[in-house]
């Protein structure tokens, strides 16, 4: 079977795709003022055409999808988009990243439509905190959706945490406590410089580093890592039912155990979250015949990636912020 693969010998059966640009949380990370639409430019990928990618992608070993926005649980068409997905038997995950605002309510609706795995934003457990870092007081409403997707045996439940330094760095202890009874890995990101976040990243970035040699000394050991995961290096320990992720964009290798591809909300194949080129797609989505010459393009485009991003120095792609890709 071919597969995507590119001249370092990675393999990419991971596929993340944003199905919006838009956001309604104001992250201070992210969108500090809010999300800000552009007129006149294109409007996101119809279901069709997302059906004709994800077929043209499980052709060259598509295994993971991820949808992630901006915000995607904005689009009312989503459990369509979860379903065409399901519809395909190759795709073994179907992934939501979600800032978890209408969990509650929309849950398991996506989840018979096939969704079988979560993530949700959570970058604090302490409500005043929540509410600086968000712009929006919902965390014990997120929280409870978290809390009954895992009553419900939701199949995978994941937390995402930017770790930033003076605003949630302190956390530590909570999150612990949070993990003692609870089967959910909880990732903590490190903050990552964009287009836009040049003084923030510099008055909040933080090391992961840091947090990953207090884990180890605190007796939280490293797990194997699957075929299909994404960039976390997970820990576990025998006192927590839940497990640790670290997400280390500026550690040495991170890079090398690449095995994820990027569409833009309007159908631009991003390589690296952090490249200076996005190849349009959106033409060859239009209708069934151009199947074949979708997948030569996605093949012959792989030996353009490179080996790693350019942030230690200080390049950062196409990449204003994080919301137009979805991370």
């Amino acid at each position: 079977m071919t597969v995507l693969a590119d001249r370092y010998g990675r393999r990419f059966p991971y596929l993340r795709l944003s199905v919006i640009q838009a956001c309604n949380f104001r992250c201070s990370y992210c969108l500090p003022n809010g999300y800000q639409g552009v007129p006149g430019t294109a409007p996101s990928l119809r279901l069709d055409e997302i059906e004709r990618l994800l077929h043209g992608f499980v052709g060259v070993g598509l295994r993971k999808l991820r949808l992630t926005g901006g915000e995607p649980t904005l689009r009312r068409d989503l459990p369509d988009i979860i379903a065409t997905a399901a519809r395909m038997p190759d795709i073994r995950t179907i992934a939501l990243t979600t800032n978890g605002c209408i969990l509650r309510k929309r849950r398991a609706t996506w989840q018979q439509a096939g969704l079988n795995a979560l993530n949700v934003s959570v970058d604090a457990l302490d409500r005043q905190r929540f509410a600086a870092i968000t712009g929006h007081d919902r965390l014990h409403d997120i929280l409870a959706g978290i809390d009954e997707a895992l009553a419900a045996d939701f199949p995978v439940v994941k937390l995402n945490a930017v770790l930033l330094r003076g605003l949630n760095d302190e956390q530590m202890p909570a999150w612990l406590e949070y993990l003692r009874e609870r089967p959910v890995a909880v990732r903590f990101i490190e903050l990552m410089r964009t287009g836009t976040n040049k003084d923030y990243f510099e008055r909040h970035h933080l090391r992961a580093q840091a947090l990953e040699d207090d884990l180890q000394a605190q007796g939280w050991s490293l797990l194997p890592r699957g075929p299909t995961a994404g960039p976390a290096r997970e820990y576990g320990h025998p006192d927590y039912r839940g497990r640790i992720g670290i997400i280390a964009p500026y550690s040495r290798d991170f890079c090398a155990g690449c095995n994820r591809l990027r569409v833009t909300s309007r159908g631009d194949l991003r390589l690296c979250l952090f490249g200076n080129l996005g190849i349009p797609l959106r033409h060859l989505l239009q209708d069934d015949a151009s199947g074949d010459l979708l997948q030569a393009t996605l093949l012959g485009q792989l030996g353009l990636k490179e080996a790693g991003h350019g942030l230690h120095e200080g390049r950062t792609g196409l990449t204003p912020h994080l919301a137009s890709i979805g991370g």
